[in-house]
């Protein structure tokens, strides 16, 4: 007998091709089932969405192609993983398959039959071996951690008892990684019903670099107990090797943690009870290419998708009264000291429920936030003579420091200042960073790399100098500045930088981290990676060095950008009690009378949001209103805007296209990268609902606006679906 699949494979969505694509199967698949199949003349890894026992109408079997292969010996991917992607692709606009695709690992795509059931077999041999021995743990060993705060109590009771998300608002050092922990072993030592998945919980962070801290504290706490094989974890950073062997361990459910950032929320889990987003306002949480979406708000519907399936598993419990059953769900938390504009409106609104920890584990006090008005300093001055002084007390007391600055380089830009002459790159729109070590002109945004030139390209000027400050010149003057401070021992100083440039290799972020855990530095310079989730137990001063370019930027978000950025820094400081009441934050500013800092400060949030709220509110902006962009990448600006604007043109009739605002196209700020111009055109809705129903209407006319004479050059389009950067 003949069925008829329909498969999704990975296609874009301005490709024109349709959510799936019919085939001819000898066997009847499950959907879900993982395939290859012919698509052109490649064969390539698609999903099995739904099976027919009907041909499709207007195909005949001669005029459709066979599944090559079955990916044996894998479970189908579950009805709940399925649903999540469909409304993924369905709310960001995007092709079901390029969703789908996205979320398997790569190696997945290349592997054989023979070469998958070898690398089964492994993972079913090394997690026979990972179990924990019997008795290998008993109460009161590292599996249980420390005593918890009253706060962490409070917390962890209602959690339980939350019949929505959860908002974990908690100051910086109040101990929620301590509630993430507590919540994991409570929902991995839930029983489950026989022929269940073991429940699984998906611990995620906005950055690689978090990590390495992390795991270590959830392997100490749970390897004990579950084994060397409960915990994994899964983001860009490992090797595809590394990926397909977390994501095999996840999708089979002998791991019991996923650790990872924002693709770990499209892993296949069977077994999800609790999801737990770390530091939930960082903007790494939203992609900025391919299929854009957030996995903060796709964790919060996984969540939902989950539960109702659980309501209708839900079994007789011996526990309750004759004929009712539990009620399990599948809890969400978003944690953060800075919860993002939107979380914080939809906990006042009652979506959410906000838990508040407002205290730090050992009743230590929140670090004092301290100005340094740079009008009142010496002419020129890098880094105020007052923090200088500071710093070097700490070093001789035996305590650290962190200079947050948010641009990693030597300088920005290179220049001449005979001719003019800057740095620019020849394929973008921007300057190429100087970079003193390797002595280097490099682009930031499409790579492009030179040697520095011995003289001006234009003029010959030999005396070309670099113009404003990145984290490599911070740490070389703070190095000559520090020169003669010793340390207690009588050493000298010692000045570390951490950037995306210093932790590029294999390895060097963990023994940058390690020296910085151990005391061997001093002074940590660095960018944001430095200013959230890491617990630097001796740091007592920490500084920013350039907080003033984000005051008067052009995107409305920039404010609390700002605001959480430095509450995450000031928040490195002081986390062991015992210093916690000499811990201070430095913040060097032109503007000292700006309210944003008034209400740092105080380190009063809830103030800063109620704020911010009110401004957006009155300007129809988000969490108020709804946005999207409509972006395009062509050969020539004048084709891209040509595009958009056609689009616009078009969309005159379209349902919904009353409620909806569109504004003409413009170029991105950097509208020429990789030799590729960027423009981009901004959708505004006063309902969520209308602006989903006009995007969805809207995707065929974008597809035939490609063919517009005026368009021609165009390379690609895509609808960013609540954008973070406009």
């Amino acid at each position: 007998m003949t069925f008829w699949p329909n498969v999704v494979v990975a296609t874009p969505a301005h490709s024109g091709v349709g959510a799936s694509l019919s085939y001819r199967s000898e066997l009847l698949l499950a959907p879900g089932t993982l395939v290859r199949v012919p698509l052109g003349k490649r064969e390539v890894l698609g999903v099995v969405w739904e099976c027919s026992t009907e041909p499709p109408e207007g195909l005949t079997e001669a005029q459709t192609k066979a599944v090559a292969s079955v990916l044996e010996g894998l479970p189908p991917l579950n009805p709940r993983w399925r649903q999540l992607v469909k409304f993924a692709a369905q709310y960001y606009q995007r092709s079901l398959g390029e969703v789908a695709m996205a979320a398997l690992p790569p190696q997945l795509r290349e592997l054989s039959n023979e070469q998958l059931a070898r690398r089964l077999k492994r993972r079913a041999k090394a997690s026979a071996s990972a179990a924990p021995e019997a008795g290998a743990t008993t109460p009161g060993t590292a599996a249980n951690g420390h005593d918890l705060s009253d706060e962490q109590h409070q917390a962890l009771a209602a959690l339980h008892s939350a019949q929505a998300p959860v908002l974990l608002y908690g100051a910086t050092g109040s101990g929620k990684t301590e509630v993430y922990l507590r919540a994991t072993r409570q929902v991995l030592d839930t029983a489950t019903p026989e022929g269940d998945s073991p429940t699984q919980v998906l611990v995620m962070v906005p950055e690689i670099n978090l990590t390495p801290q992390l795991e270590a504290r959830f392997r100490e706490r749970f390897e004990p107990l579950y084994g060397t094989d409960a915990v994994v974890c899964l983001h860009s950073g490992m090797t595809p090797p590394q990926r397909l062997s977390s994501w095999l361990a996840a999708h089979t459910g002998a791991a019991r943690i996923v650790l990872g950032t924002r693709m770990a929320v499209l892993a296949s889990l069977p077994g999800l009870r609790l999801i737990v987003v770390d530091e939930e306002h960082d903007p790494s949480y939203k992609s900025q290419e391919g299929a854009r979406y957030s996995a903060r708000d796709l964790a919060v519907y996984r969540a939902k998708v989950e539960t109702e399936a659980l309501a209708k598993a839900a079994h007789p419990s011996p526990l309750l009264p004759a004929g009712e059953v539990e009620q399990p769900r599948c809890h969400v938390v978003l944690g953060s000291a800075t919860p993002s504009l939107e979380s914080w409106y939809a906990a006042d609104q009652g979506r959410y429920v906000r838990l508040a920890m407002p205290g730090r584990i050992g009743g230590g006090a929140l670090p004092r936030l301290r100005l340094v008005d740079m009008n009142h300093q010496p002419k020129g001055a890098v880094l105020a003579p007052p923090l200088v002084a500071a710093m070097a007390e700490r070093i001789a007391r035996g305590e650290q420091c962190m200079v947050l600055l948010n641009r990693r380089g030597y300088a920005p830009v290179l220049a001449c200042h005979d001719c003019g002459w800057k740095s620019a790159c020849a394929h973008c729109s921007a300057y190429r960073v100087f970079h003193k070590l390797d002595r280097t002109l490099r682009c930031h945004h499409c790579g492009f790399t030179e040697r520095v030139p011995r003289a001006c390209p234009d003029c010959g000027n030999l005396d070309i100098s670099p113009v404003g400050r990145g984290t490599e010149q911070i740490e070389e003057h703070l190095s000559t500045l520090l020169a003669d401070v010793k340390r207690p021992d009588g050493s000298p100083a010692r000045v570390a930088r951490m950037d995306a440039d210093s932790t590029r290799l294999k390895g060097s972020l963990e023994v940058q981290l390690a020296t910085m855990h151990s005391g061997a530095v001093d002074v940590l310079v660095g960018t944001q990676m430095i200013a959230k989730g890491h617990d630097f137990r001796r740091i007592t001063l920490v500084a920013s060095v350039n907080a003033d370019s984000a005051l008067f930027a052009s995107d409305y978000r920039a404010p609390e950008r700002l605001f959480a950025l430095l509450m995450q820094a000031a928040g490195r400081a002081g986390r062991d009690a015992a210093h916690s009441g000499a811990s201070e934050m430095w913040v060097q500013t032109w503007y000292p009378q700006h309210p944003l800092f008034a209400t740092l400060k105080k380190h009063d949030y809830p103030a800063f949001a109620a704020e911010q709220l009110t401004e957006r509110e009155q300007a129809g902006m988000p969490p108020y209103g709804f946005q999207a962009l409509l972006r395009a990448d062509a050969r020539t600006q004048a084709a891209a805007q040509a595009f958009l604007n056609g689009a616009a043109q078009q969309s005159l009739g379209l349902p919904y296209r009353d409620e909806i605002t569109l504004y003409p196209a413009v170029p991105l700020t950097i509208q020429r990268v990789a030799n590729v111009e960027r423009a981009q055109l901004l959708v505004e809705a006063a309902s969520r609902g209308a602006l989903q129903r006009f995007l969805s209407a809207w995707q065929a006319v974008l597809l035939d606006c490609r063919s517009l004479p005026e368009a021609r050059g165009l390379i690609r389009f895509a609808v960013d679906v609540d954008p973070l950067a406009i």
